[in-house]
């Protein structure tokens, strides 16, 4: 539904994913909450009747561990790191509803309740498998809880579902000379009955769904992967010691934390319904008009888009609205590391760095799509200098002292500019629009070229000069007036992202930043003195924050018990799978050697095919050497078929790794790699601009 087009009020729940309780937030988690806090905020300021909630995801084996390692009981480990998450949270102005936890009586309703009426309709298998089973420790082993020799390569200290080496995926029971990443133990083989959802009952609902315009077309297209593979029934339970909910009426087993973290949406809205007097059920039934949006990672598609429809779907809930992914945060285009000082906490960044910083340079680098968005730290200073305070907030700093000085603070009833003033108001519903779809970088791009035209106006009317005239000085009052009233109404258009600077920017204006207030200007009307408003980056203080990052990772480096660095590995290993945001396994650097090894060269394509049940991929023919066929060719598969049909690539030139070892794929052989460049989708390159570039031709 378009905010632009309906002026009845809209009914809205939003949920962020649900952080996990046994670590720290990260500028990875930063991304997901001040993406979705920028998208709540403007449907507040248009007001709509909007809740956002959200909770700490609280139960599994990795918190069960992570406790025993701290000797505390895991109710009070995970209430300690739900204080810290609020606090951190609070601290970056994600403005929540409601802030809970999975671990609660409402979610314990909930998930029964779900899973019975799940049971009663016949959704519910039972089977005997087999588990690898830690004899010392006394706990069924899941797969990223072992370890031991690749069954395929021999590699040794390899996990149990995958070979970091050769790349071959097995199950934990395959793998040679098995441990027990909890106790060191060798497990032993055990049966276990187990209870499985079942999924594939509802494949054509879920196939009609993710086509129904719910997800972004990238995820639709990545699930249709899941279906021509096949849906599995999916195991929900988990056998004792598990710290989680029990399943009823079969003790000893516990609800898999994966079944009730997303019921966790609506526990956490079920507490506050019940604390404001908040119809649930308007929200949650079948026939509600209500909308439901979940902002998540990209990583955790599968369990959003399959089996949490196919859940509410059973239950007879209504389904989510739509479900909206994002990519992974890398910081100076490698993923966040360590050793690097790169894996930032979300307070140590607020120890050295305002909150809005971030806050914008994220804003203006998201898009609707699934990208991936790069924190390069020397382009987040230059940026956020350049436009918030070298544009937006020059405006006001320019103007104002005119206007207080010279006019007692009041700003004139002329307008001195009526097409400039009309082209910065009129761009309000267009800018709406890109808050509407999530297109955040291209509303912050149209801000920024709005604040350069004005700031242009300035610099051309030159007021500091016609203010030494004393028969100019009504110009001034009026040149300076529309300066600030277009400050305001940029403020007015950023305020979502830097609620904190609109707030500062209100209190200088004696105004409250409405969104219908830009359509207005205030004339006739008194201001108060101008105080800065927001410093510079300083590029020490961003060095300080990844120097402290660091240090952070040294101290916890200097614990020497053996044991404590064992239950970590776990706890690693499994956020690892539950957010591969915090994953540090950064590619080796390469020397100026390696790289002048790739042979980049210009070449013609002959040939361009579709490739049957292939979303992405066009079958490339390129002449290496040669203007066609005659000479050396190659067949490459290229991932660009969302920038390119293939008729249009024949006989276009473009650049293409010539040296890169033959890989097989499973639509054939591919003898190549061609470069492509842009943020994706539509707006992807890669065809080679230069006249007089010829087949053959190697690029230096």
């Amino acid at each position: 539904m378009s905010s632009e087009t309906s002026s009845q009020k809209r009914k809205i729940l939003v949920t962020c994913a649900l952080p996990y309780a046994n670590g720290s937030i990260h500028l990875g988690h930063l991304l997901e909450h001040i993406q979705t806090d920028i998208w709540v905020r403007f449907q507040r300021m248009r007001g709509n009747e909007i809740y956002f909630v959200c909770a700490d995801d609280a139960h599994g084996t990795p918190i069960m561990l992570k406790a025993d390692e701290l000797g505390i009981n895991p109710e009070k480990m995970i209430n300690d790191v739900r204080e810290e998450h609020m606090t951190d949270f609070a601290d970056f102005h994600i403005s929540f509803d409601n802030y809970h936890s999975t671990h609660s009586d409402e979610n314990k309703a909930l998930a029964e309740e779900i899973y019975n009426k799940l049971h009663a309709k016949g959704h519910i298998k039972t089977r005997i498998i087999s588990q690898l089973y830690d004899p010392e420790k006394g706990m069924f082993l899941p797969d990223r809880f072992v370890k031991g020799t690749c069954p395929k390569c021999k590699s040794e200290d390899q996990n149990g579902d995958s070979c970091d080496n050769c790349g071959a995926t097995y199950s934990p029971t395959e793998v040679l000379n098995p441990r027990s990443v909890v106790s060191g133990a060798t497990p032993v083989l055990r049966d276990s009955e187990h209870y499985f959802f079942d999924l594939p009952a509802f494949e054509q609902m879920l196939k009609d769904w993710t086509r129904s315009g719910a997800l972004q077309e990238e995820m639709a297209n990545k699930l249709a992967e899941w279906f021509d593979q096949g849906l599995r029934q999916w195991d929900i339970s988990r056998d004792a010691p598990y710290f989680g909910f029990e399943i009823p009426n079969a003790p000893g087993k516990y609800f898999y934390v994966w079944l009730d973290a997303p019921i966790g949406y609506m526990g956490s809205f079920k507490n506050l319904c019940d604390k404001q007097n908040i119809d649930f059920d308007e929200f949650w039934k079948l026939d509600s008009d209500a909308e439901v949006y979940h902002f998540i990672g990209k990583d955790i598609i599968y369990f959003h888009s399959l089996f949490w429809p196919a859940m509410l779907e059973g239950a007879g809930y209504r389904k989510p609205t739509s479900v909206y992914a994002h990519g992974f945060v890398t910081v100076n285009g490698a993923k966040m590391s360590k050793s690097k000082g790169t894996f930032i906490k979300g307070r140590t960044y607020l120890d050295h760095l305002n909150p809005e910083y971030l806050r914008y340079y994220y804003a203006a680098k998201l898009t609707n799509r699934i990208d991936d968005l790069d924190l390069n730290l020397e382009d987040f200073a230059q940026r956020v200098n350049s436009d918030l305070v070298g544009k937006v907030v020059n405006i006001a700093s320019r103007c104002a002292s005119f206007i207080t000085k010279r006019f007692d603070g009041m700003l004139s009833s002329n307008i001195d500019d009526q097409a400039l003033a009309d082209e910065v108001m009129n761009a309000g519903d267009s800018i709406a629009a890109n808050y509407e779809s999530r297109d955040f970088g291209r509303g912050m791009r149209e801000i920024m070229t709005l604040a350069d035209k004005v700031n242009e106006y300035i610099a051309i009317k030159e007021p500091w000069q016609l203010v030494k005239d004393e028969t100019k000085q009504q110009e001034v009052q009026d040149i300076c007036s529309l300066g600030i009233n277009m400050f305001r109404t940029l403020m007015i258009y950023l305020k979502p992202v830097l609620p904190v600077l609109a707030d500062s920017t209100a209190a200088f204006l004696n105004d409250e930043l409405i969104w219908e207030g830009h359509k207005t200007l205030l004339t006739d009307h008194k201001i108060n003195k101008f105080k800065a408003l927001l410093q510079r980056v300083d590029m020490d203080k961003v060095n300080a924050m990844t120097d402290a990052s660091k240090d952070n990772l040294a101290k916890k480096e200097t614990v020497p018990a053996k044991k404590a660095k064992k239950k970590a590995e776990v706890v690693s290993n499994q956020a690892a799978l539950d957010d591969p945001l915090g994953q540090d396994p950064i590619s080796p650097e390469i020397q100026f050697d390696d790289f002048a090894k790739i042979d980049l060269r210009i070449v013609k394509i002959i040939n361009a095919e579709h490739v049957e049940k292939a979303d992405k991929l066009i079958k490339l023919t390129l002449a290496l050497d040669s203007s066609d066929a005659e000479g050396e060719t190659r067949q490459v598969f290229a991932g660009i078929k969302s920038a390119y049909q293939p008729e249009e690539l024949i006989g276009k030139l473009t650049v293409m790794v010539a040296n890169l070892a033959p890989r097989k794929m499973r639509f054939g052989m591919s003898e190549g790699m061609v470069l492509a460049a842009g943020p994706g989708g539509k707006d992807l390159w890669i065809l080679n601009p230069e006249d007089g570039a010829k087949p053959g031709m190697r690029v230096k």
